[in-house]
């Protein structure tokens, strides 16, 4: 039951500080983006592949098809279709064509390649609790891995920071394209996520500093930083009492019915992040590996009334595939990492398949490793052999889901890429063969229509300017 609004509460909505307000109403307050995409779409002709395998993402799988890109958009899917006027036609006859792939778990340019001390910018052990800080804050768009990770066919992908804290802060979405800033491949519009670890590694990084420990002190933490974050929406609201039914659920009213009367108008970078987390305009994502701490944590989102979008590494997920399918939860796991650690040491190889429930399963190939994403279609493959082994047989139409559909989905980005559909951002690859064979390699990449990476042409195989300045210094090629 809804409670109805105190006279304290309605005098702290009438002094919301001007920072909390200076978005449109409906907007994102606690989620506005100073650092805005300036990401600009490479132009190029229309592009017509004709007669290839066309792995949809929707679960559909065409033979014989043709695939129209225009205007940095699909403009088609189907047998048959015309050529438009100038455009570029692609002999598809063997070929296998799916949606680009996405990494919903990747450390690209927060640990790039050399991997020496003065890269090491994922992950700022300071304090358990370090929400304020972002990822794109240190993106180095020099990174190789970047352009390996294109020629595997890699279109899109979040950039997390590591899990040494119970919150390490906002992630970022990025379009795989060169770049000289963060901001020119930040994925426009996509929605931050926030980076939430449990389990080993905060207490291990602070059992010996200023806690937590132990997996209670995890969730205490946990806990603390929500009823905080909750009391700071509270006070910065804003004053047209029309934005209330932005705030969700009974628990955001019942915290807004306490009315917060802290000192308004002190802004707090950590606070922005999780009360942007318990608005629902940033994403949840938790590294968590036990299925009873994935539990805990989905009685915490309960507790203060937020969202998780993803657990990601999750080797024990198959333990409550059909609890997450209920809740809606994705789990981006491995296909066969586990045993590096204790928490890691119950995972089963079927996992992905075992979690890929019919309906409401989500389940997402994901990498945390700059080697890994440039094979995630083989990391794919390897689930698809074990579940086979195991007696499940899942169809390469299904199985392309794990790594194009459903991180869209987690990342909030699903309405604009990861199928190909109509009116969808043209993010295409084309493979030599079935994308799950062991011989399977991305032909061509192509964003928002124009061919990013080509195999066959070297003049469209990227090279990071870090690269090129060491053969300038003589370095090998």
């Amino acid at each position: 039951m809804l409670r109805p609004m105190t006279a304290a509460l309605a005098a702290v909505l009438t002094i919301a500080p001007a920072w909390a307000q200076d978005a449109p109403r409906g907007a994102a307050r606690f989620a506005h983006d100073p650092y805005p995409s300036t990401y600009r779409p490479i132009a190029g002709p229309p592009v017509l592949i004709r007669g290839a395998t066309v792995l949809t993402g929707t679960g559909e799988r065409l033979d014989g098809a043709d695939v129209l890109m225009v205007d940095g958009r699909i403009e088609a899917v189907g047998a048959g279709l015309e050529a438009p006027a100038g455009a570029s036609v692609v002999d598809g006859t063997g070929k296998w064509v799916t949606p680009g792939l996405i990494d919903v778990h990747s450390h690209l340019g927060v640990y790039p390649s050399p991997g020496v001390r003065a890269h090491s910018d994922g992950n700022e052990m300071t304090n358990p609790n370090t929400a304020g800080v972002w990822a794109e804050h240190s993106v180095w768009p020099q990174d190789p891995g970047f352009a390996a990770a294109l020629a595997g066919g890699v279109t899109s992908l979040q950039i997390l920071p590591g899990s040494a804290n119970l919150f390490g802060g906002r992630g970022v979405t990025l379009r795989n394209v060169p770049a000289t800033t963060v901001q020119d491949m930040k994925f426009p519009g996509a929605p931050h996520g926030l980076k939430m670890a449990c389990g080993e590694n905060p207490k291990r990084v602070y059992g010996q500093k200023n806690g937590p420990a132990t997996r209670m002190g995890n969730v205490a933490g946990f806990r603390a930083a929500f009823a905080e974050a909750a009391e700071y929406r509270t006070r910065n609201a804003p004053r047209e009492e029309e934005d209330a039914p932005r705030r969700r659920g009974r628990r955001g009213a019942e915290a807004e019915g306490n009315g917060a009367q802290n000192a308004a108008g002190k802004r707090d970078l950590r606070l922005d992040t999780l009360a942007g987390a318990l608005e629902g305009d940033i994403l949840v994502h938790i590294h968590c590996y036990r299925a009873d701490e994935m539990a805990t944590m989905m009685q915490l989102a309960e507790e203060f009334d937020f969202r998780i979008a993803a657990f990601h590494h999750g080797v024990e997920a198959y333990k409550i595939a059909d609890e997450l399918a209920e809740a809606g939860v994705c789990g981006a796991l491995w296909a066969d990492w586990w045993g590096f650690k204790m928490e890691a040491f119950d995972g089963i190889q079927e996992n992905v398949a075992l979690v890929d429930r019919p309906g409401n399963g989500c389940a997402i190939v994901h990498s945390d490793s700059s080697e890994g994403i440039q094979r995630l279609n083989q990391e794919a493959a390897k689930v698809m052999a074990s579940a086979r082994r195991a007696g499940i047989e899942i169809a390469p139409e299904r199985a392309i889901r794990w790594v194009t559909r459903n991180p869209a989905q987690a990342m909030g980005i699903l309405d604009r890429t990861g199928t190909l559909e109509p009116g969808k951002l043209a993010d295409v690859v084309v493979w030599n063969r079935d994308p799950f064979g062991s011989y399977a390699l991305a032909e061509q990449v192509y964003i928002d229509g124009a061919r990013v990476y080509d195999r066959a042409d070297r003049s469209r195989q990227p090279v990071s300017d870090f690269l090129l300045g060491q053969q300038a210094a003589g370095g090998a090629p």
